[in-house]
């Protein structure tokens, strides 16, 4: 089947995937590579998918293949399956200098990435949102925004949703709304696109494992809209120093969204969200519409109605989807309240900046999980904000644990509050030591500010496994109270 492609340079070129060789770099557990690698045979390709991790290790992935005409290479990766391959599909979490890579392109191989794909072979406009913080929480607020008026309107991306898989669903009229990290941007980077609207919703330190530096780091945001057109439009923070720098070199109409100033977009004043594209300004909602925890939140509604009102939704429809929207899962999730002490999952806290805004959430006393995997990051603001903030800090081991806690005993040499509880190696530990603590009023928040690497599957795993310790000890203290 060929499907056609705007090149690098403009021109029309097939793409067929029938009958070549496609090797996929990396199948991972969050569906991304399955959804490659379902995709590509569903095209006509003869797939390969290799990882360095075991069948075991991706055993929900490989049992998701079973049946499709595919070739497996677990536990290794081999030369030949990249030198003569017709194609190579690296999963985001794949470095661009592996070797393995260095070696396709050596012999001429094509390298790819599944939204470089997506981007070259979708019909349709293009919605991207990506950000440091509150991406998550923006693409579902405005997919729910755009479903009301676009029924048929998909959201996939960096939400373990395979956008390739939803192209049979896709025409020219569909609205596509993508969550897009920075490593998925340097797929799009790749091929020279941009979505037609596209919206940074902030850029913080994050991912100086990956990168070389923070301007590294900005420069992979900022592929968002580097090939847009004049056409196109570029949603920015009006906050953020660093998205409002990135309107000087926009190449679309940029629009605004902000918590404090009235800017031409949407922006918050006196308990109300407002949209102004122009002269015309329209109240969207109150701050008692929207049911997520949290000021950044509020930010991210703005940025919601930016994108949605860029769109063209109406005001009304956008109120309407703030009122029922309930937040997301594994972000801030309300787990229940045991013996008057209320439990949090903030999994998806995976950098500083995240756990300083859950944090600030809460005016109640907090015993905080936190630590993990190192991504070389700063820790001294989030020790600063766990010493003022947190009543006790239980630790989960982790690369990055001793830095955490190095930067909270640094933040307490000049005040603060908070205790240390000790360091636990299993999460289960953890949360017993959390409960011990925690007194009627408080909160329990599992908030690691780290990456999950090493003890857990992925930051979902370890969600997963905080909410079914925390059930349970319900459960427990349930049957307890009705046997007492």
């Amino acid at each position: 089947m060929a499907h056609k492609w705007s090149g690098a340079l403009g021109e029309e070129k097939p793409l067929v995937l029938a009958g070549k060789r496609v090797t996929v770099m990396g199948l991972g557990v969050h569906g991304g590579g399955l959804g490659v690698a379902r995709y590509l045979v569903s095209q006509g390709a003869l797939v390969t998918v290799t990882d360095l991790k075991t069948e075991d290790q991706l055993r929900s992935s490989v049992e998701a293949l079973r049946g499709l005409p595919v070739q497996l290479v677990l536990g290794q990766h081999r030369m030949e399956d990249f030198r003569s391959a017709d194609m190579v599909v690296r999963n985001p979490a794949v470095p661009a200098d592996s070797l393995y890579l260095a070696a396709a392109q050596e012999h001429g191989v094509p390298v790819e990435m599944e939204m470089g794909l997506f981007f070259r072979l979708c019909p349709a406009p293009i919605v991207g949102i990506t950000g440091t913080k509150g991406k998550t929480t923006t693409t579902l607020l405005v997919g729910a925004m755009l479903r009301a008026v676009e029924p048929q309107t998909v959201v996939a991306g960096n939400l373990r949703i395979s956008a390739l898989e939803l192209l049979p669903r896709i025409t020219r009229q569909t609205p596509v709304v993508l969550e897009l990290s920075s490593w998925q941007l340097e797929g799009i980077a790749s091929n020279r696109r941009s979505p037609h609207i596209a919206a940074v919703t902030n850029v913080f330190l994050d991912h100086l494992n990956r990168y070389r530096g923070f301007v590294e780091y900005v420069a992979a945001k900022a592929a968002i809209f580097q090939f847009q057109k004049a056409g196109d439009f570029l949603v920015l923070n009006y906050d953020d120093p660093v998205t409002r720098g990135f309107a000087a070199s926009a190449h679309g109409k940029v629009v605004w969204f902000s918590q404090d100033e009235p800017v031409n977009g949407a922006y918050w004043r006196d308990g109300g969200c407002y949209w102004r594209p122009g002269r015309q300004v329209k109240l969207v909602c109150s701050e008692g519409d929207v049911h997520l925890p949290g000021r950044h939140n509020l930010e991210n509604v703005a940025a919601a109605v930016a994108v949605a009102g860029t769109w063209g939704v109406p005001v009304a429809t956008m109120a309407q989807a703030i009122r029922g929207f309930r937040g997301l899962e594994h972000r801030l999730e309300y787990l229940g309240q045991s013996e008057g002490v209320s439990y949090y999952n903030d999994t998806t806290a995976t950098a500083p900046a995240s756990t300083i805004a859950a944090l600030c959430c809460f005016d109640r006393p907090v015993v905080l999980i936190a630590g993990g995997a190192d991504k070389a990051l700063d820790f001294r603001a989030l020790g600063r904000a766990i010493a003022d903030r947190a009543r006790w800090l239980v630790l989960l081991e982790g690369s990055a644990t001793d830095k955490l806690e190095a930067a909270v005993r640094e933040a307490l040499d000049s005040g603060g509050t908070v205790q240390l509880a000790g360091r636990f190696d299993t999460l289960k530990a953890a949360v017993d030591k959390a409960h011990e603590l925690a007194r009627p009023g408080g909160v329990v928040l599992l908030s690691p500010g780290c990456a999950s690497f090493g003890m857990f599957a992925n930051e979902f795993d370890r969600g997963e496994q905080f909410k079914a310790i925390v059930m349970a000890m319900m459960g427990a203290k349930v049957v307890q109270e009705l046997n007492s």
